[in-house]
């Protein structure tokens, strides 16, 4: 049995929270949290102990540590782990700084512990089929692959301000699902984006609707379709195309059922949002990172993987400026 200690208790940590829980072969050990109250609830729930960052750290029965706090307490939290030989669950991202997830990685390396980064759409059961059937040669060759990735509604100015940016924030998953199912590496990136949907969010510095469209060594291409609004649900789909065929994921709705009558058809909407979306990708990435405690398997996702994300959100961020395309 795996004991864990849960860093943040918010509404992320929650999810991690009950799948923790749930697993067989690991426990919620302890919830560190600076916000009494919800560590205290989440304990409470799970009949955790409440403990310091220094006591959880220090604590000899805790096996691993999962990262579920602010971003910008991610890399401290991170290295202070690798230090104290903890294997590491992190969500993404490492840090919003470059330069600074670098410096954290190599003492991540040099502790030798594992570090699994949470870009938990990998994990999701539709996607994963497609990233399979695709190596599995179904399509033939592929040449394009389009991401659409839609939030209900936008987040608060507040929070735009201190979230790097649309691109290190949101786009970041869709730049790590780009590399996941293509399978290389883009060489260049060419990104263009508006303020549509909150004016407040363009006062902020951001944009809040994107087009970006990245390009491999091989000629094939990846779209990425990004909206802060979406009026009918979390729009959530992508399609690749090869030389002899097409596969596409759609989005998950509410329900499967279908309506038929002389007025026409209806049906569901999609799942609002990622909590409801991605539920078995959360779950799914935390069996596989029980796995890596195990010792049967490496992160599939690392800190290497957060780092090239974070890269090719710079990068766009660089195109969408100088309005260019940048070779990476």
């Amino acid at each position: 049995m795996f004991n864990i200690a849960l860093l943040g208790a918010g509404r992320i940590g929650q999810v991690h929270a009950a799948n923790i829980a749930s697993h067989k072969e690991t426990t919620l050990w302890s919830v560190v949290d600076p916000n009494r109250e919800f560590a205290s609830r989440l304990a409470r729930q799970y009949q955790a102990r409440i403990q310091t960052l220094d006591e959880a750290m220090t604590d000899p029965s805790v096996h691993a540590v999962l990262i579920a706090s602010a971003t910008d307490t991610h890399a401290d939290l991170i290295e202070l782990a690798a230090r104290h030989g903890k294997a590491i669950f992190c969500e993404k991202p490492v840090h919003l700084d470059l330069s600074r997830v670098r410096d954290c990685l190599k003492v991540v390396k040099a502790s030798g512990v594992p570090l699994f980064v949470g870009f938990n759409r990998r994990f999701d059961p539709q996607f994963r089929r497609v990233k399979t059937e695709a190596q599995q040669g179904r399509i033939g060759t592929p040449e394009s692959l389009l991401i659409i990735s839609r939030d209900p509604s936008p987040p608060p100015a507040e929070y735009v301000k201190v979230s790097g940016g649309m691109f290190r924030d949101m786009t970041i998953h869709d730049f790590d699902m780009a590399r996941f199912i293509m399978g290389e590496e883009p060489v260049s990136v060419f990104a263009q984006g508006s303020n549509l949907v909150d004016p407040a969010i363009g006062a902020a510095g951001d944009i809040d609707t994107a087009f970006i469209v990245l390009k491999y060594a091989s000629g094939a291409l990846a779209t990425i379709v990004n909206s802060r609004r979406s009026a009918y649900g979390y729009d959530q789909r992508l399609e690749l195309h090869g030389s002899e065929g097409l596969l596409c994921a759609g989005n998950i709705l509410e329900n499967q059922v279908r309506h038929y009558g002389q007025s026409g058809a209806t049906g569901a909407l999609p799942e609002h949002f990622f909590l409801q979306r991605y539920r078995e990708a959360y779950a799914a990435e935390w069996q596989h990172f029980v796995a890596v405690l195990r010792g049967e398997a490496a992160p599939e996702c690392s800190g290497d993987d957060g780092e090239r994300a974070l890269l090719l959100a710079d990068k766009a961020l660089e195109s969408l400026r100088t309005q260019r395309e940048v070779f990476l």
